[in-house]
């Protein structure tokens, strides 16, 4: 039996608001989807599609797992993060192979945009 990666689901109160801040980020177009759910991408895509689940409760506390997203410049990063309504958490990591910040989507969904030097 062949097992493969085939997306990752984030729990929302507003689905579309946050779908739609992932989609500008990522630049990925919203596929075929279920009902109040949105779908990034279609199962088949090069990239593992992104699945925006609808859940009656808001976020608390810190996420377990969360994306890394590769940008060639943080600050503008920050910068694209912040105009789609995400903001900077205020932590930053420098290491030698780059700089790690961690952000969080409209909803306080953490993750990281990286830069590689």
């Amino acid at each position: 039996m062949a097992n493969r990666w085939a997306g990752v689901t984030v729990d929302c109160v507003d689905v579309e608001r946050v779908s739609r801040f992932w989609s500008a980020l990522l630049d990925r177009p919203q596929g075929p989807s279920m009902p109040g759910w949105v779908y990034l991408g279609e199962i088949g895509d090069p990239q593992p599609r992104l699945v925006f689940q609808p859940v009656p409760e808001p976020k608390r506390g810190k996420a377990r797992l969360h994306l890394d997203v590769v940008v060639d410049d943080a600050e503008q990063g920050t910068a694209q993060v912040v105009a789609l309504g995400g903001r900077f958490t205020g932590e930053r990591h420098e290491y030698d192979e780059g700089v790690v910040l961690v952000m969080a989507d409209p909803e306080g969904n953490e993750f990281c945009i990286t830069q590689f030097y």
